[in-house]
Parts: structure tokens; C-alpha cells; sequence
């Protein structure tokens, strides 16, 4: 059975990448443009892993991150997260650890780091 990774990102080019990436890797994979209806979506598609932007239109990826990893939140909690980010300064890699990501990227980022990071976040 396939690994299935979530992309929630809102730049059609990077999402469209690394489904490009990920497809050819055997992954199933969907792709949620925005903030808004996110939770749902990761409900619906019960992903392995989920790729998530720092800055989305409607609600952050942080707040986002902060919903999955929330005590009552036994579906999500130990969802593999990889977070990306545009500006990678070190104060948006310590946000993203302290609200719960198990990896961080900066964007742009080498299409081999993305493959290596989604295949050790799934045991792969």
C-alpha cells in the first residue's frame, strides 16, 4: 500500500513539485491550498505524513500545527509533520519545533532533501 503525504501549501509550483516528486516515489498524494478547511482535510485523506506551509491564506501552518498537536487531538497527534517556510529564519524553525514539527525545510530547498525528509518521517 502506498505511503500518502498531505501537502497544504498554497504556491501551485511547489505543491505541483513535490507531488511530482513524491508520485514518481510511489506516494499518494494530495494537495489543500490554504489554511481554511485544512483540519478537514487531513481528516479526509488520513494522511502518513503532512507537508505544511508556514504562511497560508485563511490560518497559519503554525496555527494549524497547534490544532494537530493539541492534547485532545488523538487523530492528529502523532502525525509526522514537515514544515516549510520561505524565509527560514531561525526564529520560524524555533516556532515550528515548539509548536510541534518533527522536521523544518526552507524554501527553496533541494528536491532530494524533500524526498529524504518524507521517507524518514514515514519509516519509509
Amino acid at each position: 500500500m502506498p505511503k500518502r503525504v498531505l501537502l497544504i501549501e498554497d504556491e501551485p509550483n511547489i505543491a505541483e513539485a513535490i507531488r511530482f516528486l513524491m508520485t514518481r516515489e510511489g506516494w499518494e498524494v494530495a494537495i489543500h491550498g490554504e489554511g481554511a478547511g485544512a483540519l478537514e482535510a487531513i481528516r479526509a485523506f488520513a494522511p502518513d505524513v503532512l507537508v505544511l506551509d508556514i504562511m497560508l491564506p485563511g490560518r497559519s501552518g503554525l496555527e494549524l500545527l497547534c490544532d494537530i498537536r493539541a492534547p485532545g487531538a488523538t487523530a492528529t497527534a502523532g502525525l509526522p509533520v514537515l514544515m516549510l517556510s520561505a524565509r527560514g529564519q531561525a526564529r520560524d524553525r524555533e516556532a515550528a519545533e515548539r509548536a510541534g514539527a518533527d522536521r523544518f525545510l526552507s524554501k527553496p530547498f533541494a528536491n532530494a532533501e524533500v524526498v529524504e525528509a518524507l521517507r524518514a518521517l514515514a519509516g519509509a
